[in-house]
């Protein structure tokens, strides 16, 4: 009889839940042995969604916490360091916070959210308003702290308070944890508060880690490294572990090695290669990891459907307004080239600056880089040299974001190009395939285009496909249909303009070896074969034109077939 799997931990940050309810779990507790050999009084970790920020955070919250639980460390690697978990396990009075839902429209609204998180911290410290330690102006002052009228002088000071009533309480300092500190930020900024937050969330970390004699040590996590001058003012105990860093590389996100176990563990290693080609590719430090979230859950699918295709997890996770707004303000043809040159694979150096705030991401297309890299949709290729670094698009599923902000891109910029395409238009409809051919091959030099040597014919083909849609988008009042069934096959597109008795039937190919007329005339045969004209007979339509086009990179041919 075999083993019984473990479940899989699919959006599950609570570390105690995971070991007590028997979860897959890959060990990084070597973080917590790491922390404490390296002490910094106040760490800040940096890496992009999806890597596993909160459950280590759940995982130092549960070994410092002085009612913890210390069995569910049992086994680990940290059990073997028995030295520091006789010092520091269970040791700490730990508050714990997550700015993480303070997401609102206005800043009054973002304000209350972030008081709540305010009083649910506090409230976990209930006895204090019992203890023989703290006197009755102490225990006024705990009251304050659950109050959700607080004002912002006493919601700055909160977390400071806190920690030093609970050293007043147990004679220890306390440990805090600060969990996506800058998504208030990123909020603020997008909904037109920036200000605001960042004066609050400034004098809240200002106060907790600045003035603080009563803080042991306190860990920060984000995805941007905001710089010293907005956030952390004058805080000169500040280590900052970036996704450059060569320290802690390992414990955010998987290593090769705990991939193959895992996958090796639920016998589904025939999927390896699929799995690495898609989810792997970031390199943290000297360290090249797989993003969690897309393997846990690429593994459950596969063990549920064994034939299920990769697909994209991070899609439905994140806004990808970073690629969005990169794509868009690639206006001048430089840019163009360089995401053609990431599209396809290759490496592109950049000076990149990790300290940035949020006004100013979006400010000069540098900036924008900067952003791509620190949110984990571009990542570096071996070693940095002075400030510039080698930056290349980790994995198939983030390059598949890109495509698909590509052909959104090129759609928006569709509409703005009516004139040009009018004219493509009218030339299919008058037989011109020459004409045809010259504004399209000229639209296609202007355009972003996928010219991957990895990417599959049949993705390639639908790019050049997608493009073709959205021109003859351009005519509202044609109908147009793409791979409807028709006759005994598939045609690619079928346009029926409004004015005339006519139908223009389109094959498009790519020409995978360059060789453009081959590819043309095999479009043109498939619409003979596939008899595609049969339908429109039927629907007393004459005049038909069918045109081959193929494409190859920036090039194509147009044929149109001769009766």
């Amino acid at each position: 009889m075999e083993m019984r799997k473990k479940k899989l931990p699919i959006g599950i940050e609570n570390f105690e839940e995971i070991r007590k309810e028997d979860f897959y779990y890959i060990d990084k507790t070597g973080l917590i042995v790491e922390l404490l050999h390296n002490w910094g009084a106040v760490n800040l970790f940096t890496r992009p969604r999806r890597f596993g920020k909160t459950l280590n955070m759940s995982m130092l919250e549960h070994f410092f916490s002085l009612n913890g639980d210390k069995s569910i460390f049992d086994g680990l690697e940290i059990s073997k360091e028995t030295a520091l978990c006789e010092e520091y396990m269970g040791k700490y009075p730990v508050i714990s916070v997550s700015l993480k839902g303070i997401d609102a429209r206005s800043y009054e609204t973002a304000y209350q959210m972030a008081v709540q998180v305010i009083i649910e911290a506090a409230a976990k410290f209930y006895f204090l308003l019992d203890s023989e330690k703290l006197n009755d102006h102490d225990k006024a002052e705990y009251k304050e702290l659950l109050d959700k009228n607080m004002n912002e002088g006493t919601f700055g000071n909160s977390l400071r308070q806190l920690s030093g009533m609970l050293e007043k309480h147990y004679g220890t300092k306390a440990v805090l944890l600060i969990d996506e500190y800058d998504v208030p930020l990123a909020k603020a900024h997008a909904n037109g508060y920036y200000d605001q937050m960042l004066s609050l969330i400034r004098s809240l970390l200002g106060e907790a880690l600045k003035t603080n004699n009563s803080l042991k040590l306190a860990v920060l996590t984000g995805c941007l490294r905001i710089s010293k001058e907005s956030i952390f003012t004058g805080l000169n105990n500040l280590k900052v572990l970036t996704i450059a860093d060569e320290r802690f590389d390992e414990y955010f996100g998987f290593t090769d090695k705990e991939v193959r176990e895992l996958l090796e563990h639920y016998d589904v290693t025939d999927h390896y290669e699929e799995v690495k080609r898609w989810y792997d590719g970031y390199q943290f430090g000297n360290e090249e990891v797989y993003c969690p979230w897309d393997v846990l859950n690429h593994c459950d699918r596969i063990r549920s459907e064994p034939h299920v295709q990769p697909e994209n997890y991070w899609i439905n996770t994140s806004s990808n307004d970073a690629v969005k707004r990169f794509i868009q303000e690639s206006a001048n043809v430089a840019t163009k080239r360089e995401i053609e040159r990431l599209v396809a694979g290759e490496v592109i150096m950049k000076e990149i600056h990790q300290e940035l705030t949020y006004p100013e991401i979006y400010q000069t297309i540098d900036n924008i880089w900067s952003l791509l890299f620190t949110t984990g949709y571009l990542t570096q290729r071996g070693k940095t040299e002075g400030r510039q670094m080698k930056l290349a698009i980790p994995n198939l599923e983030i390059r598949d974001i890109y495509m698909t902000q590509i052909m959104e891109f090129f759609k928006e910029n569709v509409r703005v190009d009516g004139d040009t395409l009018n004219r493509f238009c009218d030339a299919l409809q008058n037989k011109d395939a020459e004409n045809v051919e010259k504004i399209f091959t000229e639209y296609l030099r202007r355009t972003i285009s996928i010219r991957d040597t990895a990417v599959r014919t049949n993705m390639k083909e639908s790019f050049y496909h997608g493009v073709l849609l959205g021109i003859l988008g351009v005519k509202a009042q044609w109908g147009i249909s793409s791979n409807r069934e028709m006759g005994e096959g598939y045609a690619d597109i079928l346009a029926e303009p409004d004015t005339r008795d006519m139908g223009i039937i389109i094959e498009v190919k790519y020409a995978h070896d360059g060789d453009l007329d081959a590819a043309c005339k095999e479009a043109l045969k498939q619409i003979e074969y596939t008899r595609y004209e049969d339908d429109l007979e039927d629907d007393g339509v004459d005049n038909i034109l069918k045109y081959g086009i193929a494409c190859y990179k920036k090039r194509c041919r147009v044929m149109l077939a001769q009766k």
